[in-house]
């Protein structure tokens, strides 16, 4: 289902949106010194339901697009040609004003509506465009926090001559929060609750407010923050609100062994789980996911080992309780799996979408082994730079079911009635057995604890590690990871040595069990390799942990400097033209 095409009037609008933000924030790194426009082009604007239509069509481009396809390459879930710089500790403190980041152009424009939207003698429209408005302010700061902590709020445009407001210093984190929860309350207030794929809708504004609040709930309750039981009920509420709604459920057509793969990797979108997505179209808006999931230069994306051994068994047990299992090779670790596995990466019987071919191993286009399947469209053109057309899901229904578990874990307060109708309804849908709360705490999984050194020692700490299992694995490659450390205070993880397939010895190896080799391990001679091998591993280039065995050894651990960070720096000039900034702890 696509988004109802524009009127020739409506692109008028838009047209006039672009000149007035033009004048509004002519450019980001002056944009809180910049005159507003005047009172007339207000009034000539501000005038009917649709004006404030066209202006909330120009703020989506607050949201992002692929990217959030990308991020998870910049954490311990997937490595692609080189570790990001964030988990190499690299990160410096930019110099020039506006960058890094810290950019308010977006925010000019929002205030800029809010102040004027109420000129329209229409009182619907102005609710439901006003609630749009306050909807993306709360994405805005929620974005802002979480990448610098405090930060100043501005709730009005800021005037030339007001250099209080120009100057003023980092408001605490307390008003700032407060503040995003009263816009993202009066967003769901006043925004219908219709069902919209390419639009924000009530379901959208309460899947993000249960977003951040999951976020700030727990971010304060693990780095010692007072609070956080206020925003994890916030979680909870809106959580347990949409889905008591009944406007969404999971995406299961096609089966236990399809469903998953193909919410993500088919063109178009629907609304049965998709709150939100990004509409691309075949020669006229486009993106490069396929292209970096292929290409041997760019992307080369692979999951990691420690991911991999993540997935539970197809039985529910875990992967890491067999006494063997950090020496199985490819296709003995594949075998009956949680379906999600050969889903996510590509398994040994692999088959692009929509093909019926199976498609030769190639250890070229992915650095770990593990190449990344999920959201890559079909073979072909969409393969090519720019060449994909494949909807972006911004906001599903499955992230409320895990939050909703999440938070009543962290309150204290989950029964395994809550498990039910959210972690496992989305194990129903991959026919995995269903998670059992007594059992989990009963029986934490060692593997999985000691990924998490920071996480509460109380009852519940089994089934919150299960919780956390079960959300790396549904959002998978959906840019969710690196905010999840971050809040659980687990950056640390940053500098475990990322690993990827396991090689019992040189020589060749069959990935699909089927006596045909697949690939070839060597130490720079090739003359042994079988004609039928499609892919090579030469140690000298790619080290083995136990020298000619083991596994693919490839980035060697980063740096996280706590509580630095936790936090990205403020720009120099920033600071030099604002005295009453401070600087993040650490990035002085």
């Amino acid at each position: 289902m696509k988004k109802t095409s524009i009127t020739m009037s409506r692109i008028i609008h838009i047209s006039m949106i672009a000149i007035l933000s033009l004048m509004i924030a002519s450019c980001d790194v002056d944009v809180l010194d910049q005159e507003p426009g005047d009172a007339i082009t207000a009034n000539e604007f501000f005038n009917t339901g649709e004006d404030l239509e066209a202006y909330t069509l120009d703020l989506y481009s607050i949201l992002p697009t692929e990217s959030v396809y990308r991020d998870d390459a910049a954490s311990d879930n997937i490595l692609g040609v080189s570790a990001a710089e964030r988990l190499r500790g690299a990160r410096i403190v930019p110099t020039e004003r506006g960058s890094g980041g810290w950019s308010w152009g977006d925010l000019r424009k929002l205030n800029y509506f809010l102040e004027n939207y109420d000129r329209v003698n229409d009182a619907d429209a102005r609710a439901k465009y006003s609630g749009i408005a306050k909807f993306f302010r709360a994405y805005f700061y929620y974005e802002k926090v979480k990448r610098f902590g405090d930060v100043p709020w501005y709730g009005e445009v800021i005037q030339q001559d007001d250099e209080e407001l120009l100057y003023k210093a980092r408001d605490s984190r307390e008003l700032v929060m407060d503040s995003v929860l009263a816009d993202i309350n009066y967003a769901i207030e006043n925004i219908p609750a219709e069902k919209q794929l390419n639009r924000i809708t009530k379901y959208t504004a309460l899947l993000l407010k249960a977003r951040i609040s999951l976020f700030e709930g727990t971010f304060r309750k693990y780095h010692g923050i007072d609070n956080h039981e206020k925003f994890l009920q916030e979680a909870v509420s809106a959580s347990q609100e949409l889905i008591e709604s009944g406007a969404y459920s999971l995406y299961t057509a096609g089966g236990t062994d399809n469903a998953y793969l193909d919410l993500f990797s088919r063109e178009d979108q629907d609304m049965t789980e998709t709150i939100l997505a990004v509409d691309y179209e075949f020669g006229l808006r486009t993106h490069d996911l396929g292209y970096l999931m292929t290409a041997p230069t760019l992307g080369k994306w692979g999951l990691t080992k420690e991911v991999v051994n993540s997935y539970l068994m197809a039985d529910g047990t875990p992967f890491t309780d067999q006494p063997d299992y950090d020496t199985q090779e490819f296709y003995e670790e594949m075998q009956s799996r949680d379906p999600r596995l050969t889903q996510t990466t590509a398994g040994p019987d692999y088959k692009t979408y929509g093909s019926e071919d199976r498609e030769p191993v190639d250890l070229d286009i992915t650095r770990t082994g593990y190449r990344v399947i999920k959201a890559l469209p079909p073979k072909g053109p969409q393969w090519g730079a720019g060449g994909s057309y494949n909807d972006i899901i911004l906001f599903r229904y499955a992230e409320a079911l895990l939050i909703y578990a999440e938070a009543k874990a962290e309150l204290g307060t989950l029964t395994q009635a809550d498990l039910d109708i959210s972690i496992n309804k989305l194990r129903d849908r991959v026919g995995m057995p269903h998670l059992n709360m007594a059992e989990a705490n009963a029986n934490p999984d060692p593997y999985q604890e000691a990924l998490y050194s920071n996480i509460e020692q109380g009852a519940n700490k089994g089934v919150i590690l299960e919780i956390r299992r079960e959300r790396r694995i549904e959002l998978m490659n959906e840019g969710f990871r690196w905010d999840d450390l971050m809040r659980w205070k687990e950056g640390k993880k940053v500098e475990d040595d990322i690993l990827g397939l396991y090689f019992s010895e040189l020589g060749p190896h069959d990935f699909n069990n089927d006596g045909v080799y697949d690939v070839y391990v060597h130490d720079g001679d090739t003359s042994g390799a079988p004609d039928e091998v499609t892919s090579f591993l030469n140690i000298n280039e790619t080290p083995l942990t136990g020298g000619t065995s083991g596994n693919m050894l490839l980035f060697t651990g980063g740096m996280f400097e706590e509580p630095k960070d936790y936090y990205y720096p403020i720009p120099i000039e920033d600071l030099e033209l604002n005295d009453n900034l401070e600087q993040n702890p650490g990035w002085e």
